[in-house]
């Protein structure tokens, strides 16, 4: 996410030929340096100019696997036409777009705030999707076993259930599941009298069961 990344873009230079080298670098440090002076989230914004030599799918893929939140690529056309070609984290790979150079660096930090936005409501809403409230010990085995053993598919998430506190069964759910107490909640939603999942005696609150990948 913006607000975490070292460095919050990526300048990655495509040179053809040796005669492209120092009109594309030329556009390319002026353009950092364009960007270094906007900020977001109080802080001027980090931009990095990959000089790498070597090919640019593979530069670029690299790139994508460590998160940078925004790649902006730089070639002979976006040279002529005053642009620059734009990949976002928060999109696919291959769901990148033209946009002027000038509008780009303005732009910048209301960028980053979306893909901020978007990625922290992307992983709410794949939380939300993957917690349930279970009551019964049959439907919290459930939840954490896979149909297939040999080949697990996809299954569980956090499970909100009561909990008695007594290590007993907190160390039944670890011994059996592989799952352990990951949070106990704060909030008053979770504060509700209950029955642990595993013994059935009384419970004050809900905590947050999940398994360890």
């Amino acid at each position: 996410p913006p607000r975490l990344a070292p460095s919050h873009v990526v300048i990655l230079p495509i040179i053809r030929d040796d005669a492209d080298i120092e009109r594309t670098m030329s556009y390319c440090d002026t353009f950092a340096a364009r960007i270094r002076e906007q900020t977001y989230d109080g802080k001027a914004i980090e931009v990095v100019v990959d000089q790498r030599d070597i090919n640019a799918g593979e530069k670029g893929w690299q790139w994508i696997k460590k998160g940078i939140p925004v790649r902006a690529e730089v070639g002979p056309r976006e040279i002529d036409n005053e642009c620059v070609f734009v990949g976002r984290r928060d999109r696919g790979p291959k769901d990148r777009y033209n946009e002027s150079r000038a509008s780009f660096v303005k732009g910048l930090p209301n960028l980053l705030e979306d893909i901020q936005n978007s990625l922290l409501q992307r992983a709410r809403n794949l939380r939300d999707t993957h917690t349930q409230n279970i009551d019964e010990w049959r439907e919290f085995t459930s939840f954490f076993t896979p149909e297939n053993m040999q080949k697990p598919e996809i299954h569980g998430g956090f499970a909100m259930s009561h909990w008695c506190g007594s290590p007993d069964c907190e160390s039944k759910i670890n011994n059996e599941l592989s799952v352990t107490v990951r949070c106990i909640p704060l909030n008053a939603d979770a504060r509700e009298p209950g029955n642990c999942v595993v013994c059935g005696n009384s419970s004050t609150q809900r905590v947050v069961f999940g398994k360890a990948y």
